[in-house]
């Protein structure tokens, strides 16, 4: 058992925490900017409620994180009720935050100076793995520190990897939402061609979901986009504030994402819409749009 603090419940960070509790049997610390959330939280898991990341990360071995962007992370972890403020030499602080590989990588060499240990680590599997404790979790920072947190990350994972130093977390998470937009676009645009052809989607889904077209998002979102049904899922506008960071650290690195410059304005006019809490798969309401 370790002593643990989780900055950050949102639909992600409350079940997350919630695993680190109950299936780790950790001793867990929570705050959120809401403190009414962190108060919920505590009286369900049974853990604590700190009143600034400060009093969360005091004493603790692992810190974990997930906030909403680069300027979030910072606001929780700088300053006089920051997590670098409580946290104690030789913990480890685990960022979930989908934020920019340059963040990553200041933050490592900010936690190596004041003796602390750092690991990039987003996620993917959307709300439904967060509650299940079956995400993906992509992570960056130097082995030694990676294999110490692995049985603590695990908690709330089905599948975790080291993908290189820090940042590479994050640049693994950037190719993963490069994939997913493009997919999504894809299956949105097959709907939409049945849809027209007056197929039986859902007899089509049955059979071509079984060969090379097949895909998560074919399996567990044909249905409601069939039906036209978009409230529930990963948001829209967390789709691009991810696709942002994926365009940006492109043009760094000099990289060509023709495609997924195409599907973030997709999303803006879903955005338009009226779409911005809306599941991605809701590019079929743009091509429906009469």
């Amino acid at each position: 058992m370790a002593k643990v603090a989780f900055i950050g419940l949102g639909v992600m960070g409350y079940p997350m925490a919630g695993h680190l509790k109950e299936k780790g049997g950790h001793e867990v610390t929570v705050w959120n900017r809401t403190a009414e959330k962190a108060s919920k939280w505590a009286g369900q898991f049974g853990g604590a409620a700190a009143s600034s990341p400060r009093e969360a990360a005091e004493g603790c071995d692992f810190v974990f994180m997930c906030v909403g962007n680069d300027d979030d992370v910072r606001s929780v972890v700088y300053g006089d009720d920051g997590i670098f403020a409580g946290m104690k030499q030789g913990a480890t602080l685990i960022d979930n935050t989908t934020a920019s590989a340059e963040l990553a990588r200041e933050l490592a060499e900010a936690a190596s100076e004041k003796g602390f240990k750092f690991v990039d680590a987003p996620v993917s599997g959307g709300q439904a793995g967060a509650e299940n404790g079956a995400l993906t979790v992509m992570c960056g920072g130097a082995e030694a520190d990676f294999e110490a947190a692995r049985p603590v990350i695990e908690c709330y994972a089905k599948m975790v990897g080291l993908m290189g130093p820090a940042g590479s977390g994050q640049l693994t998470k950037m190719m993963n939402q490069i994939c997913i937009a493009g997919l999504v676009q894809g299956l949105a645009e097959s709907i939409a061609f049945g849809q027209k052809a007056g197929l039986d989607i859902e007899k089509v889904v049955g059979v071509i979901s079984k060969g090379a077209a097949g895909s998560w998002q074919m399996e567990n979102r044909h249905k409601t986009m069939n039906q036209g049904h978009y409230d529930h899922g990963f948001a829209v506008e967390w789709m691009r504030k991810d696709l942002g960071i994926c365009l940006a650290e492109a043009k760094r690195n000099g990289a060509r994402l023709p495609v997924t410059a195409l599907v973030d304005q997709f999303y803006a006019e879903v955005e338009a819409m009226g779409g911005r809490r809306w599941d991605t798969s809701s590019l079929l309401a743009l091509l429906n749009r009469s």
